[in-house]
């Protein structure tokens, strides 16, 4: 079998050759312009758009990260792209799900704990107890109930607090509330403390961290943005920290990115950034998970992870 390889930053002689290790009767070639020959499979990040445009004989297009945003985004403009019938896939885990439950254990227990705003009495020279939260009242509400999404729930549980999830569709998280469709989303808002984006980013989804969807969550709440920059309006969150709707916010993604030096982002107390790497494609993950689907493929399974281009993930 033929496959090919395009990312703009990877290794991509590290990515071939344990590629080449899992599976040794691939031929495997990075892709580059002018590549017309034949391809089985194609492994990408950010293709260029005359990688996959009129490739025939392809049996699945495999997205190297969790996210599809890129490949979707090239679709609308140009639905040429991939091919009728061909399966595009996204890596489900391969160990971003332990790094999402990291990063959001570290949030939570840090605003729940008042860590925060103990370093903002340090800064201040102020030594002052300041009074707990309450555990049972200190509810996290997820967006998104997926791989991730289900998975931080879980590790959110392990430290006792109340936890509940919105997604599109119902779904059954054991010890977990769950709330679904457009018609319940306020009322899993309204019980909400501390709020995690983990959402697909889909034409639906985009802006939906905005001022109305704020000022509805428990007052003084705090935000936690997992997922893409494009579904947070920014200056909405700013008006919602300034009118104390949001306490604190931590940010991992950007509707730009970097974000530009003079973003007042950069200089906000109320607000913690990272720079998009909560959670990173793990290699020997990735490798484990594609050769492991394109076996399935070839014997002529479906693999996890396959993306619904119509819905966005």
């Amino acid at each position: 079998m033929d496959i090919i390889y395009y990312h703009p930053s990877f290794d991509a002689e590290k990515w071939l050759a344990g590629l080449q290790l899992r599976l040794p009767q691939a031929r495997l070639r990075i892709w580059t312009s002018g590549d017309n020959a034949h391809a089985d499979y194609a492994l990408v990040r950010q293709p260029p758009v005359e990688m996959l445009q009129g490739r025939t004989g392809l049996k699945g297009v495999f997205a190297l990260g969790a996210g599809v945003d890129d490949i979707l985004d090239q679709l609308r403009r140009y639905p040429e792209l991939l091919p009728a019938g061909v399966p595009l896939f996204r890596l489900e885990d391969t160990g971003m799900s332990r790094q999402m439950q990291e990063y959001a254990v570290y949030h939570v227990l840090g605003w729940f704990r008042r860590f925060t705003d103990y370093q903002q009495q340090k800064r201040e020279t102020l030594w002052q107890h300041l009074s707990n939260y309450s555990r049972e009242a200190f509810s996290i509400g997820i967006l998104g109930a997926g791989v991730l999404g289900s998975s931080v729930a879980e590790s959110l549980k392990f430290w006792g607090f109340p936890v509940r999830c919105w997604s599109r569709s119902p779904k059954d998280l054991p010890g977990v509330t769950s709330f679904h469709g457009q018609q319940q989303l306020s009322e899993f808002l309204s019980g909400t403390q501390v709020l995690i984006n983990l959402l697909p980013n889909t034409p639906q989804t985009t802006g939906i961290l905005n001022r109305q969807l704020l000022s509805q969550l428990k007052p003084g709440a705090f935000l936690l943005n997992l997922a893409r920059g494009p579904h947070l309006v920014e200056a909405d969150l700013l008006a919602a920290i300034e009118a104390g709707e949001i306490k604190a916010a931590a940010l991992d993604v950007f509707v730009q990115e970097p974000l530009p030096q003079d973003h007042p982002f950069w200089g906000h107390p109320a607000v913690a950034i990272t720079p998009h790497n909560a959670a990173v494609t793990l290699p020997e993950e990735a490798m484990d998970y594609i050769a492991r689907s394109i076996d399935q493929r070839e014997s002529g399974a479906m693999p996890s992870g396959r993306v619904d281009v119509e819905r966005g993930y």
